[in-house]
């Protein structure tokens, strides 16, 4: 069985081809550099770049794999939610070649395929349920609640900005490119590696009394430049405008002191939000396995990809006996097609269309 997935929700154009829940081809169209002149994505200027694409990328997979139209089964395509511009171009494209080889045409939703990348390169055994899925993008900021594969429910989510937001946001206050997470992690990085280190266990007492949660045993904490937004007392819903507005008084207060905002100030601003955002994220996280009693935690779309969060979520549950499930491969944290298909394969064998 092969099944032909076209992924095209946003700013990337994305094509993959499987066999079965194996893939063997996939070629991915980025258009980070258009829109960079913009510091976001314009939909109708995506839209314009998916159609100018999408022929390209389509050959590509095609000849990659050896394969020829005559050999597809099913075409896979990201239906909703996202930018609509973007989403007509590939659905008049793939309804036409669906048409026109008289071939099944599987609508997925583009949140589904995100916790479905957890799929790829796995097998369906190696993940257990219940558990949590928690979902962050530069929109979406999430928990899911998952009985079964096909069975979640969302339970908690962000009061205003979503993580992937915050980032980006944060990242145009420090004059840095579109999109945000993969340069402010570069950052944080680079500033992690400069001595001193934050101080170990700075902040149990509030963390405790605050979100309702015991620390750890050599969990490191980060210092409190930047503030945590908790919420309630065991609240689990998320909240992230706050910190970028404590960003943007810190960015603006470093400036009118000494006239501009050096190297060193990004990497300590970059790692001091991104310490605020993650500390959160893997908390609320690691909370909800206690609230829905899961002994499995996933991670799905672009801050799986944010290697902090997941050291910050393993150091929590290193003593809860609580198995981490997250992408295998960074590029299956962003947009991609692979996610569709592999997606659209669990759809046909367990005949949910």
């Amino acid at each position: 069985m092969k099944i032909l997935a076209f992924e095209t929700s946003c700013d990337d154009t994305s094509i993959a081809l499987f066999e079965d829940d194996v893939l063997i081809a996939m070629d991915t169209a980025s258009q980070i550099k258009i829109h960079e002149q913009t510091w976001w994505v314009v939909p109708e200027i995506a839209a314009r770049e998916h159609a100018n694409n999408i022929f390209k990328v389509l050959d590509n997979v095609l000849k990659t794999s050896k394969q020829s139209f005559s050999s597809i089964d099913y075409i896979a395509v990201t239906m909703t939610p996202w930018l609509m511009p973007s989403l007509l171009t590939w659905i008049t494209v793939a309804r036409t070649i669906s048409i026109s080889l008289n071939i099944p045409l599987i609508e997925i939703n583009h949140i589904e395929s995100h916790i479905f990348s957890n799929y790829i390169e796995r097998k369906e055994k190696d993940i257990t349920y219940p558990l949590v899925c928690l979902t962050v993008s530069g929109g979406h900021n999430e928990i899911y609640y998952m009985k079964n594969m096909f069975d979640f429910n969302k339970v908690w989510w962000t009061q205003d900005d979503s993580a992937g937001e915050a980032f980006d946001k944060v990242a145009k206050m420090m004059w840095l490119w579109y999109p945000g997470g993969p340069i402010i992690s570069e950052l944080a990085e680079k500033y992690k590696e400069k001595p001193p280190t934050p101080p170990l266990y700075s902040r149990v007492p509030s963390l405790q009394h605050t979100a309702g949660f015991t620390l750890s045993r050599g969990q490191e904490l980060s210092s409190n430049l930047f503030p945590r937004s908790w919420l309630q007392k065991d609240e689990l819903n998320f909240s992230f405008s706050g910190v970028k507005s404590s960003v943007k008084r810190e960015v603006d207060k470093r400036i009118e002191k000494s006239g501009e905002l050096t190297l060193e100030d990004k990497q300590e601003i970059a790692y001091e939000f991104q310490e605020a955002v993650t500390e959160v994220l893997a908390t609320k996280l690691v909370n909800a396995t206690e609230k829905y009693n899961t002994k499995t935690v996933m991670l799905a779309w672009w801050v799986s990809a944010n290697d902090r969060l997941k050291e910050y979520i393993e150091k929590l549950i290193i003593w809860k006996n609580i198995k981490f499930i997250y992408p295998i491969k960074k590029i299956y944290s962003m947009d991609n097609a692979a996610m569709v298909g592999i997606n659209a394969y669990y759809k046909i064998i367990k005949n949910i269309l």
